[in-house]
């Protein structure tokens, strides 16, 4: 398996707020405010998405394996985010990103998340 994947790679992602995104919705809280299992996944999306172009070039993908996410303020259904992957770290098939998020008011999160890289035939056939 031979790839090239460079560090810097960056990709930035808009998502207005939803009440399918809240803390209600996803029954990890009780108030109709962005829930964090909704920035989680935006926030891995988003850092998937930035590598992929790459990946699919090679026929291969990536799967998360760890994040760390700090999520440090509530935003309201239909407030705008944005969300920022930025890929740091590469060491062979293993990608380490810092992403952050964002809403109209400022910072809501960040995070630190690892991706691996993966053939997906492979992957699938071990399962």
């Amino acid at each position: 398996m031979e790839f090239k994947i460079k560090e810097g790679i960056a990709l930035e992602q808009h998502k207005v707020v939803s009440k399918n995104d809240t803390a209600k919705f996803f029954g990890s809280g009780n108030l109709e405010v962005f829930a964090t299992p909704a920035m989680v996944a935006l926030m891995e999306l988003t850092a998937q998405k930035s590598v992929s172009a790459l990946t699919e070039k090679y026929s291969l993908d990536t799967v998360g394996t760890e994040i760390n996410v700090k999520h440090i303020r509530a935003t309201p259904v239909d407030d705008t985010i944005k969300c920022i992957s930025k890929l740091t770290k590469v060491d062979g098939r293993s990608l380490e990103f810092e992403i952050e998020v964002f809403d109209s008011k400022g910072k809501i999160g960040m995070s630190t998340h690892k991706r691996f890289v993966i053939d997906p035939e492979k992957f699938m056939a071990k399962l």
